[in-house]
Formats: C-alpha cells, sequence, structure tokens
C-alpha cells in the first residue's frame, strides 16, 4: 500500500491547492466590480480632458508648449510602465512586459537611450535587472483605489526630464480592460503629441490666454498627463483583477481534473493490492 499512500498524499495537497485557488477566485470576484466602477467612474473625465487638449492642439498659436513640440532627434525615451503589484494573474504581466521590452530593444537598436518610471512592484522587480535601461523612480502598493497624489511624484520625474530636454518621447505602456476575459497590452505615446494624430490639427483659429499662454497651458497639460496615468492606472487594476479571477478560475478546474485522475489511479492501485493479499492467501491456503 506504499504506493496508494503516496497517491493519498498528492491527492491531499492537490485539494489544499485548490482551496486557495477557489479563495483567490472568489475574491477577485468580489473585487472586480469594484475595480470596474472606479474604472468607469473616471473615464468621463480623462475623456473630456482629451477633447479639451485636442482643442487646444487644433488652434493656430504664437505659443507652442514644449510638450506639443515635437522632438527633431530622439535621443532617449522615458518609459511609464503600469504593472501589478502581486502574482497569479496568468499572463497579464508578461505579455505587457513582452511587448515593452520589444520596443525598448527596437529603441537601442537604434543608438537611443531608455529611462523608465516603474508602477508596480512587478516592473520594477524586472527593470532593476534589465541592462542597459535607467530606473529612474518607482511606485508600488497602490492599494484597491489609487489616488492622483500617490502619482504625482513619478509622473513629475519623467515631466521634469522631458521639459529639460533628458528625454525626447514619453511612452505610456499599460494594460487596457477590454472585458472580463480580454486584457490588452497596450504601449501609447504620452508626449509629445503626434503630428500626424487628430489632435494636431491646426486650424486658424486661437484661444486668448489670461494672464498669458504659458500661465494656463502649463498647468493644464501637466493635468492632462496625470490623468492619462491615473486612468491607465484605473485600467490595469480592473485588468488584474479579472486577469486574476479567470486564471484562479482555471487553476481550480485543473486541479479538479487533477484529482479525479488521481483518486482513478488511486482505487487502481488499491484495487491491485487487495488482489494481490487475495491471491497470496489462496495461495497459503492451498500449499496447507
Amino acid at each position: 500500500m506504499a504506493n496508494a499512500r503516496e497517491i493519498r498524499t498528492k491527492i491531499k495537497s492537490v485539494q489544499n491547492t485548490r482551496k486557495v485557488t477557489r479563495a483567490l477566485e472568489m475574491v477577485s470576484a468580489s473585487k472586480i466590480r469594484k475595480a470596474q466602477e472606479l474604472m468607469r467612474a473616471s473615464r468621463p473625465y480623462a475623456r473630456l480632458m482629451r477633447q479639451v487638449i485636442g482643442h487646444i492642439a487644433r488652434a493656430n498659436s504664437d505659443y507652442k508648449h514644449p510638450f506639443m513640440a515635437a522632438r527633431a532627434e530622439v535621443r532617449r525615451v522615458g518609459y511609464l510602465v503600469i504593472s501589478t503589484d502581486r502574482g497569479l494573474c496568468g499572463g497579464l504581466n508578461a505579455n505587457l512586459f513582452r511587448k515593452t521590452l520589444a520596443e525598448i530593444r527596437a529603441w537601442q537598436g537604434r543608438g537611443v537611450e531608455v529611462e523608465v518610471v516603474a508602477i508596480g512592484q512587478k516592473a520594477i522587480q524586472l527593470f532593476r535587472r534589465i541592462k542597459g535601461v535607467t530606473l529612474a523612480a518607482s511606485a508600488s502598493h497602490l492599494g484597491e483605489r489609487p489616488r492622483v497624489e500617490q502619482l504625482v511624484g513619478v509622473i513629475k520625474v519623467m515631466l521634469d526630464a522631458y521639459s529639460e530636454g533628458r528625454v525626447d518621447r514619453v511612452q505610456l505602456c499599460y494594460n487596457d480592460f477590454v472585458n472580463t476575459m480580454t486584457q490588452s497590452p497596450v504601449s501609447d505615446t504620452l508626449l509629445p503629441l503626434q503630428p500626424g494624430s487628430d489632435l494636431a490639427v491646426t486650424h486658424d483659429w486661437d484661444y486668448l490666454y489670461e494672464p498669458d499662454a504659458p500661465s494656463v497651458l502649463d498647468p493644464v497639460l501637466k493635468r492632462y498627463v496625470e490623468s492619462l496615468v491615473y486612468q491607465a492606472t484605473l485600467e490595469n487594476l480592473a485588468s488584474e483583477q479579472a486577469a486574476r479571477m479567470v486564471a484562479m478560475k482555471s487553476a481550480s478546474d485543473n486541479a479538479t481534473k487533477l484529482i479525479d485522475t488521481l483518486t482513478l489511479i488511486y482505487n487502481k492501485a488499491r484495487q491491485a493490492a487487495i488482489t494481490q493479499e487475495i491471491s497470496e492467501i489462496v495461495s497459503g491456503a492451498a500449499a496447507v
């Protein structure tokens, strides 16, 4: 019965694992609704901010804010990468990192330096190990209800680098929440506003700024960047909960299948042991 005893131990181990995965699945299922509500509540603000900046960018203004002016030569690129703090969420982080690292290698192949601001413990751990990439700032453990105040510091690091000319382009990488089953890794150009986009189509009118254009546009564009990063953080949070719920459900289902398979093997081993014992008894009785 030694073999059967080992199988019983394996069954018990898998059952304990299934308890953990089911608990995580239920926790994520309860959290995903709150994360979706928070994400959807902030979407109108982010959308209206895009509209405001779109109107400003389309104006034929004498003043060109540095955030709207594309650099003639890109020598250094900044990346704002948003990941999760914890694992057990399937390939969510892996897909994002794969896309981001492919872009980074492409920039480095052209002789462009890369600087990263990481949001989330998984991104911090990754870019600390990547050679040739500078980790300029980081933020983690934002909780289930992230606040803009928690992100202002790391955003300012990248904005200051762009304003001072140390970075010529800023990319925002995160997981976009499509639905519960689908989360798409995204890499958007945060700065500058792209000349080929709808935001950069100029018209023959302009705004009147009081007291002057720099005093008005500078805080507005900073709020614009902060709103985009904050919305991306909420999208990534909702994606995390959905991915973890799906991954844990799949793990629980696989554990159930494995328990059924091991139970069948255990019953066969037990039956074989019983049959052998009966044969030995019969053989002994016949010998007497």
